[in-house]
């Protein structure tokens, strides 16, 4: 009787959704996290094979868990809009985030940042820009010959891929769309969308006294 081997399974490799580290250390550094993820999302909302997402680990080696980071936020050419449990780069046709913001708390200095820097580098960011809302630095890299290199004047500077403008104020960084439009709060937002509501309303109720006021006077309105 010939016995039959049953063939070997590899086990299947769980790659982690969560890191177990903060999504941020405190209330600044968490609303600079969301103001700059979701400006982006609304930049490039027209676009779907712009993946924008925040605080997601990035593998961006198969078979590797331990090789991975979560960005504050990144930015993906070329990958298609959607949920994802983490972002696995060889699941993405290979294409790691063009684009990476880390946002500064008194819990991620020097060390850590190192370490995300040369991990960025190492596995090809284009793109990197640092800043710490307490001190309003704001540090930018450009991915050179596989090694980044420092933005030396980032006041007024344009990036690259987003094309969106970095000013620096006394008392704030403030981001600027392509057309001039600037990086705003959830709560900004919300209220430009309500100033222009109003304002549309006014703009109906004005054209609809103004028929009236025409009709009032006799004037046939289909001949206008």
């Amino acid at each position: 009787m010939v016995q039959q081997l049953a063939p070997e399974t590899t086990p299947e490799i769980i790659y982690p959704d969560s890191d177990g580290q903060p999504m941020a250390d405190n209330t600044k550094q968490y609303q600079w996290i969301v103001k700059i993820k979701e400006n982006l999302e609304i930049l490039f909302a027209s676009q779907d094979d712009v993946f924008i997402a925040g605080d997601l680990l990035w593998y961006p080696v198969e078979g590797s868990v331990k090789t991975c980071q979560a960005p504050d936020v990144m930015v993906v050419f070329g990958r298609p809009k959607g949920d994802r449990g983490s972002y696995q780069q060889w699941k993405e046709n290979n294409i790691a985030p063009q684009v990476v913001f880390e946002i500064l708390s008194r819990e991620n200095r020097t060390p850590q940042m190192i370490n995300k820097s040369l991990f960025y580098q190492r596995h090809g960011v284009e793109e990197y820009y640092i800043y710490d809302p307490d001190t309003l630095e704001v540090s930018g890299f450009i991915l050179t010959e596989d090694a980044f290199t420092v933005i030396e004047n980032i006041n007024g500077w344009i990036s690259p891929r987003l094309r969106i403008r970095f000013q620096l104020t006394p008392d704030n960084l403030e981001i600027y769309y392509p057309d001039g439009r600037k990086f705003l709060t959830s709560v900004e937002l919300n209220q430009v969308a309500e100033q222009e509501r109003q304002e549309k309303e006014v703009a109906i109720g004005q054209y609809h006294e103004l028929l009236a006021k025409l009709q009032a006077k006799g004037i046939d309105l289909d001949t206008l």
